[in-house]
């Protein structure tokens, strides 16, 4: 299939909310032995719930590599399809499409470069090939017109829309030197307006503390319907992350969106108790060189926003910490017509990301 050479927005494509219609959701089995500890065993049960529970309200395909495809179709319910690709890692927000859409409803991808966070500069690893192809090859295998947006580097996690014209990125994501050096920040925001639709974009200044994809947005803030957002948040000033939460609160109170609307900002927690990398799940890693290797105790970038929304619920990640309840709570009050799934996940965490970083919304 021949990719598109014009702009989704001249078409009048634009990106649809996560809140809006699913057709379905893109994951990608996990593998990777320096993402992963010990052959991925608690990770792929992890990945098995999340699944599961979108499955209830829409399609899941599943991406496997060849050699891991049977272990996937043993785990998994007869419910979710089973696509043999190849990839690097298991990361389907960043490596997928980002799909837009038309106000007749017609689906098309968009095929991003992928330089696995930052390429030579500082990217997470050597070698992001399959990675790469992995977008284009999706939307072949399974009909969707795609745009070709090689020439720009960027990742699903680090943009949010409200699919009504406003886009919420992070200053620390885009403009790190590994994504597009070349480019200045309005030049940036030209090539997210020409092919997500957008009409204004919402710039915060951080991301969640450690976050190793230059802190994405869709691990500190997203959006609950247009101009209603979460906001990761602590109130202990003694945490790295209260400054960089408190950059973005105040950016948020002075902005408002596309439509000329205040934000209704809701505050939800990080983990009570910073979630640090131990030396057990060290010992069952194993990186291949130059890839990004990890220190035991050292901080993940644990956040509640990072969730994803599915046709019927709220698939929100837990810690086993004492704010696991209560981000369940407010997410519960945001959502009131979906149910909330709440699945624990230090064992995705591990990898670097999680529930929203491993899940890739088809809008329908």
């Amino acid at each position: 299939m021949e990719k598109l050479k014009s702009l989704p927005a001249k078409d009048g494509f634009y990106m649809p909310g996560e809140f809006e219609p699913h057709w379905g959701c893109i994951m990608i089995w996990p593998k990777r032995p320096g993402s992963w500890p010990f052959g991925a065993g608690k990770a792929r049960k992890a990945f098995a719930r999340i699944a599961e529970a979108i499955a209830d309200s829409e399609q899941v395909i599943m991406l496997a590599e060849e050699d891991v495809a049977e272990n996937a179709r043993e785990m998994l319910s007869g419910r979710i399809q089973i696509a043999v690709m190849e990839s690097d890692d298991a990361w389907a927000r960043d490596v997928g499409p980002t799909f837009v859409v038309n106000k007749d409803r017609r689906v098309r991808g968009i095929d991003w470069q992928f330089n696995a966070w930052g390429g030579t500069f500082d990217g997470l690893y050597p070698d992001w090939k399959k990675d790469d192809l992995l977008a284009g090859r999706f939307c072949e295998r399974f009909g969707y017109p795609v745009y070709d947006a090689g020439h720009f580097v960027l990742e699903g996690g680090s943009i949010h829309s409200d699919g009504e014209g406003t886009l919420l990125v992070t200053e620390s994501c885009l403009l790190s030197p590994g994504r597009n050096p070349s480019l200045t920040k309005l030049q940036i925001q030209e090539q997210l307006k020409c092919y997500l639709g957008a009409v204004k974009v919402i710039w915060l200044k951080a991301g969640i503390y450690q976050d190793e994809t230059n802190e994405h947005v869709d691990n500190v803030c997203a959006f609950v319907r247009p101009g209603e957002v979460v906001l990761a948040w602590t109130d202990d000033q003694h945490d790295p992350q209260y400054e960089m939460s408190l950059a973005d609160l105040r950016i948020l109170e002075k902005e408002t969106d596309a439509a000329g609307r205040h934000f209704k900002i809701h505050k939800l927690p990080i983990p009570k108790k910073p979630v640090c990398i131990t030396e057990e799940e060290l010992t069952g890693l194993s990186f291949e060189p130059g890839e990004d290797e990890r220190e035991a105790g050292e901080r993940l970038a644990a956040s509640y926003v990072n969730f994803y929304i599915s046709n019927g619920g709220v698939v929100v990640p837990q810690f086993g910490d004492d704010h696991d309840s209560e981000a369940v709570r407010i997410l519960g009050e945001c959502f009131p017509e979906r149910k909330i799934y709440p699945v624990y996940a230090r064992d995705i965490i591990v990898g670097g990301g999680n529930i929203h970083c491993i899940t890739q919304q088809i809008p329908l």
